[in-house]
Formats: structure tokens, sequence, C-alpha cells
């Protein structure tokens, strides 16, 4: 049976952050399915993260954050940098896709760094071992990424909704839009509804 798993996210989103340990869980019991890691590029730098959305997402969820990005988690998000690598990464290298994210998502939810400076990617191309192009670092969205956009509208036309973040399973014929709120607090239980759905 032919299995894919579409996560459309953004890296700078804290929804997006809490949706994560989600998708670690259906790839760990599904080590056949296919990932996609669809990165919206929402945050372009026109607008933060309030205190209350992050405190909502820390209590709705299983995920917190470091005081460092909470000092400066209002100040507007850029995530077009990371939009561009994990676009490159996911045509490169996409068996590490999930792995690097959670590094980026923890770099920035954690230590507060912006993620949009060369600097900010230090520790993840030493642990990767990662000879990223230069047209990851420019200040707009490459080609990749932008394709990758379109990729996702494709999605969302399918699924009526251009909310994110979002989780999509697709087996043979079928996809289907998981309710991942319900799992925020109890990732482990994702794995259980999306059996529930095919059977």
């Amino acid at each position: 049976m032919n299995s894919e798993l579409f996560f459309i996210y953004d890296s700078h989103c804290p929804w997006s952050y809490a949706t994560t340990p989600l998708v670690k869980q259906l790839v760990a019991a599904n080590p056949e399915m296919h990932l996609h890691l669809f990165h919206v590029a929402h945050y372009d730098g026109s607008d933060g993260v309030s205190h209350k959305v992050a405190k909502a997402v820390a209590n709705q969820s299983t995920v917190k954050f470091g005081e460092d990005y909470l000092r400066g988690c209002e100040q507007p998000q850029d995530a077009t940098v990371v939009a561009n690598l994990m676009a490159w990464l996911m045509a490169k290298q996409p068996d590490i896709g999930l792995e690097v994210l959670e590094q980026i998502q923890d770099s920035h939810f954690q230590q507060g760094l912006m993620m949009t400076h060369p600097e900010d990617f230090e520790a993840l191309i030493k642990r990767f071992k990662l000879s990223i192009p230069g047209k990851v670092f420019k200040d707009k969205l490459s080609k990749d990424a932008e394709y990758q956009l379109s990729d996702i509208a494709e999605l969302q036309d399918i699924i009526q909704t251009t909310a994110f973040p979002a989780l999509l399973v697709a087996r043979d014929e079928r996809i289907v839009l998981l309710n991942h709120n319900l799992y925020l607090t109890r990732p482990d239980k994702i794995v259980e509804a999306v059996t529930l759905e095919f059977t």
C-alpha cells in the first residue's frame, strides 16, 4: 500500500512547532511512509508572534519555549531563508529533512536564533555536513521555494483550506486531512487515529 504524509508548515510558526512531534510519531510508526515537508513561507518579516500566542501553544501542546525566544518573539519574524533551505534540502536529501527541521525549530524556539543569517546555521551545517548553496541565503524566495509554494497551493485546493499547519495522509487514491489539534498534547495518539481513518 502506497502511503504518503504531507506536512504544510512554517518554521517560525509556533503551532507548526507544536505539530512537528506528531509528524515524528507518524514517521516512526510508518517507516515506509514517504514524507513531504512543505514550507508555506508565511512569515516574511512583516509580523511577529505575540506572547499570548506562544503561551497558548505551550498550554495546548507538549512544546515549551526558551527564554531567548520569548524575549524576541514579538519582533518581525522572517522564515524566507529557512523556506529556501528546506526546499533545496527536500530536493537533494529528503531523508534528513525532518531531523534538519527539528534542529532549526530548536535553534529558533529554544535558543532564539532568527535563522536569517548564515551564522545562525553553523551548528546545523556542521552536524549534517551540509554544503548549502548561496541562493538559500538571499532575502527573497528561491525558485525551489516558489515551486514548492505552487505544490502547496494544489494541495490546499484539494483540502479546501489555506490554514496551516496541516497534516495530510494519502494512501493509494485516498487523501485525508488530519484533525491534528486533537493530538497536540498526546502526539502518540495520532498513529492510532490514522490507522482508524484507513480501516
